[in-house]
C-alpha cells in the first residue's frame, strides 16, 4: 500500500462537535468514515450514544456503527483488528479516510498498535463483574493496584470497564495487564494526520447538559429500562445507562439520576482531553476552523 494514503483521525470530547466535521471533511474528500467510538458500535443502544443521524449516516458512508450487540464481548484489540482489515480494505479505492470518534484506547490501538492479550473466559469475565456490582468501585481499584501497580499509575481509576478487563487478563493469565501492553509503535502502511476539536469548558459543559436534556426528552430512561435486567453487561457499564439503572433499583430518585448523567459525562469529557492532549501528535482547533483543517490535511499528506 502507498504511503501516499492518509487517514485522518478526528478527536476530542464528547459533544465537541466531531462527527458534523468528520462529514464535512469525508465529503471534502470524497471518503468513508471509520467510527471509533466504544459505544455507537452496539446496534441496540440509540438515544444514549449520541449516533450520527440517519441524515447523517446518509450522507457518508459509515463503518463500525450498529455493527455489535451489546451481548458480545468487544474490545479495543479486537477492534483494533477488525478496523485495519476495513482500513486496507478503502484505502484500495481512496487516497483519504476519516477514522472518528472520542474513544482515544480504540484510536490508539489503530495507530500505534494494540497487545496480543489472552483470551478471557465468560466465566472469568462474569466473575469479575459480580464482584465489581457486590464490592464497588474501590474494592476494583485496590485489586488492580495490588495485582498490577504499574499499570494503576497510568489507567483511568474511575473507569470500571478498563479496570475490569485488566482484572480479567490477570486471572486469566497470571501475569500482569502492564506486562502485554505494547512499548513501541507499529510501522503502518500509511500516514496518520490527528485532529483535535476543543471548545472553552463552559461551551462543552453546557452542550453535554443541553444535550443530555434531549436525550431524555427523546426517551433515554425508556430505552435503558430494556435493558435493566441486562446492566451486568460490560457494554453497558457507561454513563446514560448506569444512572437510570440506579434510579430503578431505588438509589436515588429521576431527578438526581439525571444529575449524575449530566456530571458523569461532564468528568467524561474532561479524562478524554486528559488523554488527548498528551497525545503530541494532534492539532488542535476550534469547530469552526474548518478551511485551516482542511490546510493541515492537505499539507501533512504532500
Amino acid at each position: 500500500m502507498s504511503s501516499t494514503k492518509t487517514l485522518i483521525v478526528i478527536a476530542g470530547p464528547t459533544a465537541v462537535g466531531k462527527t458534523e466535521l468528520a462529514i464535512k471533511v469525508a465529503r471534502h474528500f470524497d471518503t468513508e468514515i471509520v467510527s471509533a467510538d466504544s459505544r455507537q458500535i452496539y446496534k441496540e443502544l440509540e438515544i444514549g450514544t449520541a449516533k450520527p443521524t440517519e441524515e447523517e449516516l446518509s450522507m457518508v458512508t459509515h463503518h463500525f456503527i450498529n455493527t455489535k450487540s451489546i451481548q458480545e464481548n468487544y474490545d479495543a484489540g479486537t477492534y483494533a483488528r477488525e478496523a485495519r482489515g476495513v482500513i486496507d480494505q478503502l484505502f484500495k479505492t481512496h487516497d483519504y479516510l476519516v477514522m472518528c470518534g472520542g474513544s482515544g484506547l480504540y484510536i490508539k490501538a489503530v495507530t500505534e498498535g494494540f497487545d496480543d492479550l489472552p483470551e478471557v473466559s465468560d466465566v472469568i469475565r462474569s466473575l469479575v463483574i459480580a464482584d465489581y456490582n457486590l464490592k464497588g468501585l474501590l474494592w476494583l481499584q485496590e485489586e488492580v493496584a495490588s495485582h498490577d501497580p504499574d499499570y494503576f499509575e497510568v489507567v483511568d481509576r474511575h473507569n470500571p470497564q478498563r479496570l475490569m478487563r485488566a482484572l480479567e487478563v490477570i486471572r486469566s493469565s497470571g501475569k500482569t495487564f502492564s506486562g502485554f501492553r505494547k512499548k513501541e509503535k507499529i510501522d503502518l502502511p500509511f500516514k496518520v494526520i490527528k485532529i483535535g476539536l476543543e471548545l472553552e469548558r463552559e461551551e462543552l459543559y453546557k452542550r453535554i447538559d443541553d444535550r443530555m436534556d434531549k436525550m431524555i426528552s427523546q426517551g433515554l430512561f425508556e430505552e435503558a429500562e430494556k435493558f435493566f435486567t441486562l446492566r451486568h453487561l460490560n457494554s453497558l457499564q457507561t454513563v446514560g445507562y448506569q444512572e437510570p439503572f440506579g434510579f430503578f433499583e431505588g438509589a436515588f430518585d429521576r431527578e438526581e439520576a439525571i444529575r449524575l448523567m449530566k456530571r458523569n459525562s461532564r468528568r467524561y469529557a474532561k479524562r478524554q482531553m486528559t488523554w488527548f492532549k498528551k497525545d503530541g501528535e494532534i492539532n488542535w482547533f476550534g469547530s469552526g476552523d474548518i478551511m485551516k483543517i482542511l490546510n493541515v490535511i492537505k499539507d501533512g499528506s504532500v
